[in-house]
């Protein structure tokens, strides 16, 4: 058939060739430049077919388009390292029927695709115009095609060719010309010619305009670069300096007004100087302008006048907190001993008790005593030492550290800085902040207190500090030495009851819009509140029940239309619901093995049982109660101090032998531990030994020894309060706790006898019935060995 031609194959990466149009391009692989010479050896006509994919080294027919197309070789040349360039023009579109060889070269058999004619002259008329304009505005927008190209294509009158034309000279991938290859219909072909380049103009539109924006952008730049030079020019002809130079004048005025030390002004001159010669584009003239003014807005000279006057700070002390009076007092010496040494006495106050006890407001009412700016600087959950020092300057987003900002924050020298929650701060890779804090609180040091960013000494020994914590154990030793602890322990209920009435309703019926209103809550009500709807130390549960309380009493004052309310212990649950808490009441009563013991929580004083039963058994000891290793330790010395004291109590000696004993502290729920409840075990366990009951109205508290001496405990206050607020009369304390009794408020002390003891023998005198005895059953089986023994005992 004289439409099939077998022809040398040569396969194309990248490029497609199309009817009528020359392409040069190189032939580097061995097999197409063997296709190549035997082409040259014969009529000069090659199929060229382009690749799927251009990686492919040896391509295999499924590897090659179907539609190629039958060229002529116009010329070749040797080209570098061995390569030919070669030379072709499209002669007619051709389809690839079959491959006959693949050595040396790929010989294969290509069918000649006929091109459906165009029909009417108007209609290829239309086509050719269309595609011309768009074409046109194609050229007007890309670089790429050459003037020549775009005259010798535009010259086509034939639809089809003015198609290929174009294909052949914009720049589109390899498969979409493919695709224009492939199509034969001309019209169908110059219509998908269109879309293509209606799409790639909008690209090229977009892209234009951002060229043009940042063209136009550089240039703005340029162009006030030179001007400002020129700017600078003029002025120095003038003698007028604005601008850098202007800001740098200003700088130089603020630092001499300051009257600085000589060195730190030696330092920001130096900083002016160098920005002065920057140019005010420079990233580095944007860093020391953030600097100096920073350093510049410090208050170098700026402090308010300390007004130490310990009458008016003992009224506002008194005006501000109810209670209190060890710290009140403690404060108000600290003043004193500032005003006797001209305000550096050089202490550093930490307030250290529970949350909610009033730390903070003291130190609000000590700034407002002494006539001190106040700032408060949260340390809670820091843990880098940046946080303190600050960063340098040089870093991105550098700043001071939160010393130095709560400075520019007071707007003077010698604010009262409160440090809260000091023992909350960590640590890691980024530092330890608590050590940053040594110079900061050491009044030999802080005078030249030198911050990361600021770089230069300021002094901090004007400052007054105070610091807050809710307990001593997470603070590092050699901070805890730089500062003096006065502890805050928890209010007893009628404290909080008067702090209730004085402050708390008060404040909660202003805040609720209730002050004009006729409500009246009894002391009752506020008891009950206390007792069974809030378990703390502090009072900030409290004032949150009682702002529940004034927010339902004002939506009865709207619903109901009621003039008056009054609230009272009896319809308190109709306010606040069914009580949260419970008082473990004092044992109706003496029973054998169970004591009353005393224990200290974060939220205040707590009574707690303990409870022993004997069983006949083989020696075990079984401790229950979600007990610490501490008071399973207690237990046990307490065990070895009862077996060396049988005689004297009148035990079985063997008692170890052939009982079990199980020790158990209820709410086993909550975890127990610690050293002071020695005794209570102690005297839990005599009293199941014995069958002596302990009193009902005895609570005690002590740690013990393995030779049953008592050592003193902490936290008798609060443990004392607890005491009293459930009936407790005899309280069994350490004799060495004896001074502590000074804490214990008036009330509690005047409730209750407290027996100071120093061995187990007072205790136990104190504490079991000694005319009540109920029957024990730890005396051991009869039998022919221990018989006389056994008569003794009975």
């Amino acid at each position: 058939m004289e439409n099939l031609h077998t022809l040398p194959l040569l396969p194309l990466r990248n490029i497609v060739v199309f009817p009528h149009m020359s392409v040069g391009f190189d032939v580097i692989r061995e097999k197409s430049m063997k296709a190549l010479d035997a082409a040259m050896n014969g009529n000069k006509e090659i199929f060229l077919v382009t690749q799927r994919d251009a990686e492919t080294e040896e391509p295999s027919v499924t590897d090659l388009y179907k539609i190629g197309v039958i060229a002529k070789i116009e010329q070749t040349a040797k080209a570098h390292k061995g390569a030919s360039r070669v030379m072709v023009k499209g002669i007619c579109r051709a389809r690839l029927c079959k491959i006959t060889a693949e050595s040396p070269y790929i010989v294969c058999i290509a069918e000649e695709l006929k091109e459906k004619k165009g029909g009417q002259m108007i209609m290829n008329e239309g086509f050719v115009r269309s595609l011309e304009n768009i074409f046109d505005e194609y050229f007007t927008l890309t670089k790429n095609v050459p003037p020549q190209t775009f005259i010798a294509a535009t010259q086509e009158n034939d639809p089809g060719c003015f198609a290929d034309g174009v294909a052949a000279n914009i720049n589109l991938g390899y498969r979409i010309k493919q695709e224009f290859l492939e199509e034969s219909d001309p019209y169908v072909r110059t219509e998908k010619i269109i879309a293509a380049l209606s799409k790639e103009i909008e690209v090229l539109k977009v892209s234009r305009e951002i060229e043009i924006k940042v063209k136009g952008s550089i240039e703005k730049n340029q162009r006030e670069y030179f001007l400002r030079e020129e700017l600078k020019v003029i002025e120095r002809e003038l003698g007028r300096r604005d601008g850098t130079a202007g800001e740098a004048d200003t700088y130089r005025a603020t630092i001499k007004k300051l009257h600085l030390k000589k060195e730190v002004a030696e330092k920001l001159l130096k900083e002016v100087s160098r920005f002065e010669k920057m140019s005010a584009m420079s990233s580095d003239s944007s860093v020391i302008r953030n600097y100096l003014d920073t350093v510049l807005a410090l208050p170098w000279n700026r402090q308010t006048r300390e007004n130490i006057d310990i009458i008016k700070a003992k009224e506002v002390l008194d005006a501000d907190h109810y209670g209190l009076e060890k710290v009140k007092s403690r404060i108000l010496e600290y003043l004193a001993v500032r005003k006797m040494t001209g305000g550096r006495e050089g202490s550093v106050i930490c307030l250290v008790g529970p949350p909610g006890t009033g730390k903070t407001s003291v130190a609000k009412s000590v700034a407002r005593a002494l006539n001190r700016k106040y700032v408060r600087i949260s340390l809670g959950g820091i843990h880098d030492e940046a946080d303190i020092r600050g960063h340098r300057k040089t870093y991105i987003g550098a700043m001071q550290g939160r010393i130095m900002s709560a400075v520019m924050e007071a707007k003077v020298k010698n604010p009262l800085i409160l440090l809260d929650e000091i023992d909350k701060m960590g640590s890691d890779y980024r530092g330890d902040p608590a050590a940053a804090l040594l110079e900061v609180l050491d009044f030999e040091q802080n005078f030249a207190f030198r911050d990361h960013f600021i770089e230069v000494p300021f002094d901090l020994s004007n400052v007054m500090f105070i610091a807050t914590a809710n307990t001593l154990e997470t603070i590092p030793a050699p901070l805890l030495d730089r500062i003096e602890v006065i502890e805050i322990s928890g209010y007893t209920n009628q404290e909080k009851a008067c702090i209730a009435e004085r402050y708390l309703l008060p404040k909660q019926m202003k805040k609720n819009g209730l002050e004009n209103r006729k409500i009246t809550v009894e002391l009752s009500a506020v008891n009950d509140i206390i007792t069974y709807y809030t378990r703390e130390s502090g009072v900030r549960g409290l004032e949150r029940e009682i702002g529940s309380l004034m927010r339902k009493a004002a939506e009865k004052f709207l619903s109901e239309n009621r003039r008056n309310i009054k609230i009272t212990s009896k319809n308190i649950t109709s306010y606040l619901g069914k009580h949260r808490f419970r008082i473990d009441e004092m044992n109706d009563d003496d029973d054998v093995g169970i004591v009353r013991g005393l224990a200290w929580t974060s939220v205040g004083g707590d009574t707690l049982s303990v409870e022993v039963n004997v069983m006949p058994g083989s020696g075990k000891i079984e401790l229950t109660g979600n007990l610490g290793d501490v008071m399973k330790e207690s237990a046990m010395a307490a065990v070895s101090y009862i077996r060396t004291r049988t005689k004297q109590l009148g035990i079985y000696d063997k008692f170890y032998k052939t009982c079990d004993i199980h020790l158990h502290v209820p709410e086993g729920a909550v975890p127990k531990d610690g050293p002071s409840a020695g005794i209570t075990i102690a005297t839990a366990v005599a009293s199941a030994l014995t069958g002596y009951p302990v009193r009902r109205d005895v609570a005690m508290t002590g740690e013990i020894t393995l030779r049953g001496r008592v050592l003193p405990i902490g936290g008798l206050r609060e443990k004392s309060v607890a005491a009293y607020r459930i009936g407790i009369k005899t309280v069994i304390i350490p004799q060495d706790n004896l001074p502590d009794l000074d804490d214990v408020p008036e009330t509690v002390r005047s409730g209750i006898r407290f027996i100071p003891v120093k061995n187990m023998d007072e205790v136990l005198k104190a504490a079991l019935q000694k005319n009540k005895k109920e029957q024990c059953f730890i005396i051991p089986e009869v039998t022919e060995d221990n018989k006389k023994e056994c008569e003794v005992r009975a």
